[in-house]
C-alpha cells in the first residue's frame, strides 16, 4: 500500500498549535505503521460524494481526514472536529479526464456563493481592465469564448467549466481559490495578459508548455504519460501536491517543518529548472516571492546527489542571507550528513577570505571608511581637480577596483560600462593621478582591497587549473560585483550545469551593472523567468509592481518581463498613509502593530522598516506605544520568534513576515536626499532613483498577508506611484 501525503495536509498542520500538532504526527506514523489497525478509529464520511474519505481520532476534537483506497492512504486534512469534516464533504479526490493529474476538486454545489472581490477604492485590481469591449469590468466574462476542450486542457475540473466562463475581471481571483492550482494559475495568467493567446485546442502540449513555462517535451511527456495509463499521482502538476512517503523517516522530515511546504513540494516550472541539464551558465529570475532561493537550494542538492563525489558551492551576498541558506539546507536534506559535507553554503566574501588565506596566505582588507579616508588624502595631492569626494570614490569602487585596473592605459581604455558620466582623456589622466597616490597609500600600508582579494585568488586558481568546486549555485545573482563573477566564472571552469544563478533585476541594490558576458558568462537562451508568486498575496504583489517598469534588462540584453506575473493566494488590501505630524504616524503604525497583534499575528511575524538608521528611532517608538517587544535586525542577525523585527530597508533581504510596515517614507528620506546630494553628474540620478525605488519594493515584498506604507507630508514620491493619490490618508484598520 503506498503512502502519501497531501501539500492540504502539511498546511492545515502548520495551523495547529504545538500539541496539537504533536498528536497528529504520532498519529500519522502509527497510520504509515499500520495503516490496518483497529485500532486507529476509521470512520467513514457519508455526508460527502467521495466516499474514499475517512475520518481518524486523533485527540479530543482533532480529526485527520485520510483518503483510502485497497492500493493507499492518503492523508488529506486535519483540524477540529466540525471544520475537518466540513473539508472532507466539500471536495473529491479525481483524476482529471484531460491532463491526467490527480487534483482535489471543491464540489460545485457546496459553493453557496462567489462575491466579487472589492478592490479598495483608487487601487487598480490584479487583473487589468483592457477597454474597447464594450462592457464594464464588472460584468465583461473572460473566457466567455473559449470551448470546454480548452479550459479542460488547462486543468479546470468539468464541473466548474461553467464559472470559468462567466468569470469576470472582479471575480476571478475569488473563482481561482475555488479551483485547483494549475487551472487557477492558467486563468489568472490569461487574464492578466489580456485575453487567451490561444482560440483552440488542436494541441495541448503548447497550451500547458506555456502556462508552466517549462519545454513542451516535458509536457509532451505528460500527456504520454496519460495516453499510457500511467500514475495519476506521478503527474507533474500532482507532484506538488501529493508525495509518496516510503519511510518513517521520510515522514518524520516532511512534518518537521509544516509551514515550508518547499520541502516536499514543488511547482512544476520550479522542478523543471531544478533537473533541467544546461549546456552552459543558466540564470532563473522572477518577481519577488516567485521561489527563485527555492529552485536555488533545490538545485544544490538535486547536484550533489547526481554527482556523488562532486563539491557544490551555494553561495550568495551577506552573511544574513547565508545563514538562512544554511537553515533552510538543513530543513531540505534532513539527515544525509554525507551529502550535507559536500555542500558549502557561505557568502561570497567568507570564500574568498577562506580561500584566499589557505592559498595566499594572509591579507588585510581596508575597510570602506578607511579607502575614504585615503581617497581624500589623495585628491589633496592633485593640483588643480574640482572632483567631489564621492565622485572619486564611486568611480574607485565600481571602475577601477572593480576591474582591477593597474595601469593608465587600462584605465584610459576601460569601457565604465554602467557608469553614466563621461569622461574625456585628460579627465581620465588627472583621475588616474588620484589613484595612483591611492594605491601607493595602500602598499604602504600593506593592505589590500576585497576586490583584490578576489583578483589574486582568480590568479592564483587558473594558473593551477585547479577548483575546489564542480558546481556553483549563486543565489540574489542580481549584486554580484565584477570581481566576484570572475572568480565565479573561474570556478566554473565552462563545464556545462557547473554555474547556475538565481537572482531579480529588479532587486537590484548594490550594484551598478556591467555586462556579464565581458566575463565569459553568457546566460543567453538559457534564463527562465517565474510568474507564480507563493510570498505575497495578490494584493501586495498588485501594490509593489506600481514601482517597477513592465520589463528589466541587463548589460547584455537578456530581458527579465515582469508581466504576467500571479499570486497564489487573496489578502487584505495593502495601506498607504500620510500623516501630517511624526506623533501622528507613530499612532498609525501602533494601532495597526495593536490590530495585527489582535488578529493572532506573533511579533515574531511582523517587521518594521525604514530607509536609512536615522529612522530607526520613529520604529522602535511605534512597536513601543503597541506595547511589543522589538529586536533590530543586525548584519547576520537572524529574526527574534517573540519579538517584532525593527531595521534598515537593506536588511530585510532573504525575509519573509506575515506583517510588514514600512515607516518614515517622507520627502528627503526615500530617495534619500544624501545619495542625491553626492551625484556629480545628473547622468547618474537615474541609478540613484532606481535603487531608492528597488530598496522600497524589496522592504514592500517582504509582507505575505498585510503590509502598511506610512510617511510624513511631505511624503516621498513614491508613494504617488503606489496610490495615485487618491488613498492616501486613511486611517488603519483592523482588516
Amino acid at each position: 500500500m503506498e503512502f502519501r501525503i497531501a501539500d492540504t495536509f502539511i498546511a492545515s498542520l502548520a495551523r495547529l498549535t504545538g500539541d496539537e500538532q504533536k498528536a497528529v504526527k504520532t498519529t500519522a506514523f502509527d497510520l504509515q505503521m499500520d495503516p490496518a489497525n483497529p485500532g486507529m478509529h476509521f470512520h467513514r464520511l457519508d455526508k460527502g460524494k467521495d466516499r474514499r474519505f475517512w475520518s481518524v481520532r486523533v485527540s479530543g476534537d482533532i480529526r485527520l481526514i485520510v483518503h483510502r483506497t485497497a492500493e493507499s492512504l492518503l492523508l488529506c486534512y486535519v483540524d477540529h472536529h466540525d471544520k475537518a469534516y466540513a473539508w472532507a464533504e466539500r471536495r473529491k479526490l479525481e483524476t482529471h479526464p484531460t491532463t491526467g493529474a490527480a487534483q482535489f476538486v471543491e464540489i460545485r454545489e457546496h459553493v453557496q456563493e462567489m462575491p466579487a472581490r472589492v478592490f479598495a477604492v483608487g487601487e487598480p485590481a490584479v487583473i487589468p481592465y483592457l477597454p474597447g469591449r464594450g462592457t464594464s469590468r464588472a460584468t465583461r466574462t473572460l473566457f466567455a469564448a473559449m470551448s470546454d476542450s480548452e479550459l479542460l486542457a488547462y486543468g479546470v475540473p468539468p464541473e466548474w467549466l461553467a464559472d470559468a466562463r462567466m468569470a469576470t475581471e472582479d471575480s476571478l481571483l475569488t473563482l481561482a481559490d475555488h479551483l485547483p492550482a494549475e487551472a487557477a494559475e492558467a486563468l489568472l495568467e490569461l487574464a492578466t495578459g489580456g485575453a487567451p493567446r490561444v482560440t483552440h485546442a488542436a494541441t495541448r502540449v503548447p497550451l500547458l508548455s506555456r502556462i508552466h513555462r517549462v519545454p513542451e517535451e516535458v509536457v509532451g511527456r505528460i500527456f504520454e504519460a496519460r495516453a499510457l495509463g500511467r500514475n495519476p499521482f506521478d503527474h507533474p502538476d500532482a507532484l506538488r501536491r501529493f508525495r509518496v512517503v516510503a519511510n518513517v523517516d521520510e515522514l518524520a522530515h516532511a512534518l518537521e517543518y509544516p509551514w515550508e511546504r518547499w520541502i516536499v513540494f514543488l511547482h512544476p516550472a520550479q522542478r523543471a529548472l531544478v533537473e533541467k541539464s544546461f549546456a552552459g551558465p543558466a540564470r532563473v529570475s522572477g518577481s519577488a516571492g516567485t521561489g527563485k532561493t527555492i529552485v536555488a537550494l533545490h538545485r544544490a542538492v538535486f547536484l550533489g546527489r547526481q554527482n556523488p563525489d562532486a563539491r557544490v558551492l551555494l553561495t550568495t551576498l551577506s552573511e544574513t542571507l547565508a545563514n538562512s541558506l544554511r537553515v533552510k539546507l538543513a530543513r531540505l536534506i534532513g539527515t544525509q550528513p554525507r551529502l550535507r559535507e559536500r555542500i558549502d553554503v557561505e557568502s561570497l566574501d567568507a570564500v574568498a577570505r577562506r580561500l584566499g588565506t589557505r592559498m595566499l596566505g594572509d591579507l588585510e582588507v581596508a575597510s570602506h571608511d578607511l579607502i575614504r579616508d585615503l581617497v581624500r588624502d589623495a585628491a589633496a595631492k592633485a593640483p588643480n581637480q574640482k572632483f567631489a569626494l564621492t565622485f572619486l570614490v564611486s568611480e574607485w569602487e565600481n571602475v577601477v577596483d572593480a576591474w582591477q585596473l593597474d595601469t593608465w592605459e587600462a584605465y584610459r581604455d576601460v569601457a565604465r560600462l554602467g557608469r553614466k558620466t563621461r569622461l574625456p582623456g585628460t579627465q581620465r589622466k588627472k583621475l588616474w593621478e588620484i589613484f595612483e597616490h591611492l594605491r601607493e597609500s595602500l602598499r604602504a600600508r600593506n593592505l589590500v582591497t576585497m576586490a583584490e582579494v578576489y583578483g589574486r585568488l582568480t590568479a592564483h586558481i587558473a594558473a593551477r587549473e585547479v577548483t575546489p568546486y564542480e558546481f556553483i549555485v549563486v543565489d540574489e545573482a542580481q549584486d554580484v560585483s565584477v570581481s566576484q563573477l570572475r572568480l565565479v566564472a573561474l570556478l566554473g571552469g565552462g563545464r556545462p550545469d557547473a554555474l547556475f544563478f538565481a537572482g531579480d533585476l529588479g532587486q537590484r541594490i548594490f550594484q551598478v551593472p556591467f555586462s556579464w558576458k565581458s566575463l565569459g558568462v553568457d546566460i543567453g537562451g538559457r534564463s527562465v523567468t517565474l510568474r507564480t508568486n507563493y510570498r505575497t498575496s495578490h494584493q501586495i504583489r498588485a501594490k509593489a509592481d506600481r514601482l517597477l517598469g513592465s520589463e528589466v534588462s541587463d548589460m547584455d540584453g537578456n530581458v527579465e518581463r515582469r508581466v504576467g506575473t500571479i499570486s497564489e493566494f487573496n489578502g487584505p488590501e495593502p495601506q498607504v498613509l500620510v500623516a501630517n505630524t511624526a506623533p501622528e504616524e507613530l499612532g498609525q503604525v501602533s494601532g495597526w502593530l495593536s490590530a495585527r497583534a489582535a488578529e493572532g499575528v506573533t511579533p515574531g511575524e511582523i517587521a518594521i522598516f525604514v530607509r536609512s538608521e536615522a529612522e530607526l528611532a520613529r520604529a522602535t517608538a511605534a512597536v513601543k506605544e503597541a506595547g511589543l517587544a522589538f529586536a533590530l535586525l543586525d548584519e547576520g542577525m537572524r529574526t527574534n520568534p517573540d519579538r517584532v523585527s525593527v531595521g534598515v530597508m537593506h536588511l530585510s533581504k532573504g525575509l519573509e513576515f506575515r506583517a510588514v510596515a514600512v515607516m518614515a517614507c517622507d520627502d528627503e528620506v526615500l530617495p534619500l536626499q544624501s545619495r542625491i546630494e553626492e551625484v556629480s553628474d545628473e547622468g547618474d540620478l537615474e541609478d540613484v532613483y532606481d535603487t531608492e525605488r528597488h530598496l522600497l519594493y524589496v522592504a514592500c515584498t517582504r509582507a505575505r498577508d498585510h503590509l502598511l506604507i506610512t510617511g510624513v507630508s511631505p511624503a516621498s514620491e513614491f508613494l504617488d506611484d503606489l496610490t495615485d493619490g487618491a488613498d492616501r490618508g486613511a486611517r488603519p484598520s483592523s482588516s
